[in-house]
């Protein structure tokens, strides 16, 4: 452990909007360094993980997340995550990780075919990884979700493959944890909010937890998901 803070890489394309919000939680209130690294650099500078926040990355146009995996950056994404580098893809972020293929799976249109901006509850799967150490095994916590396309979907053996590795990390449920169809906002596979790859350091959800750090904001229980990260990045030393 040293004194030195712990270093963020926040990328932007045109039309991500939650950049400054994910810039405020980890600098203003878990006391972390951001830099911005705009989608036509090809370095992602010295940093200990990688943010891909939420937005509208090109409009969306095509199909979510779509154009932005061939901005140039993607590249030092991609060998950034290869050399055991944390990345996480917040809302947007995560479907350009599907896009990627750094994660499995797809994003469709949510089953209401309605925008849904709300509060949601959900259930921690998984408090082995870097990215969800600092909560409980089954806790409920509540954050934002505001998307188009947040029915994630994965064929039956791949979702048998999630279960098996264990990469689900969060699924939507009720406040009491209980995690059926009624309590599932967008149709997801299972109810799923958040999965990670089988190394465990590239991480999606489509909750907000940079909108969830704060209690003024109606919840602080987004901010264990970066918190994990530092204290993971901390006990470990890890460093690409």
């Amino acid at each position: 452990m040293n004194n030195q803070k712990t270093k963020f890489s926040i990328v932007v394309f045109p039309g991500t909007n939650c950049e400054h919000d994910c810039y405020y939680a980890l600098t203003h209130v878990l006391d972390a360094e951001c830099s911005y690294v705009w989608h036509q650099d090809t370095r992602l500078g010295d940093c200990d993980a990688v943010i891909l926040p939420g937005g509208f990355s090109y409009g969306d146009y095509l199909r979510s997340g779509a154009v932005a995996r061939f901005s140039p950056i993607m590249s030092a994404v991609r060998d950034f995550a290869q050399k055991g580098g944390m990345v996480i893809g917040i809302c947007n972020g995560f479907q350009i990780l599907l896009e990627e293929g750094m994660l499995p799976g797809a994003m469709l249109e949510n089953n209401s075919l309605k925008f849904i901006c709300r509060q949601v509850w959900l259930k921690i799967e998984n408090n082995q990884t870097p990215f969800s150490c600092g909560y409980g095994l089954g806790e409920v916590i509540r954050m934002p979700i505001r998307h188009n396309e947040g029915n994630y979907y994965i064929n039956s053996s791949g979702y048998r493959d999630l279960l098996e590795h264990n990469q689900v990390i969060m699924r939507y449920s009720d406040k009491n944890g209980i995690t059926s169809a009624k309590f599932n906002p967008n149709g997801s596979v299972g109810n799923i909010a958040g999965i990670c790859n089988r190394d465990f350091n590239v991480f999606g959800l489509m909750p907000h937890p940079e909108a969830a750090c704060e209690k003024i904001l109606g919840s602080d229980d987004g901010r264990g998901i970066f918190s994990s990260m530092i204290d993971y990045i901390i006990s470990s030393g890890a460093k690409v």
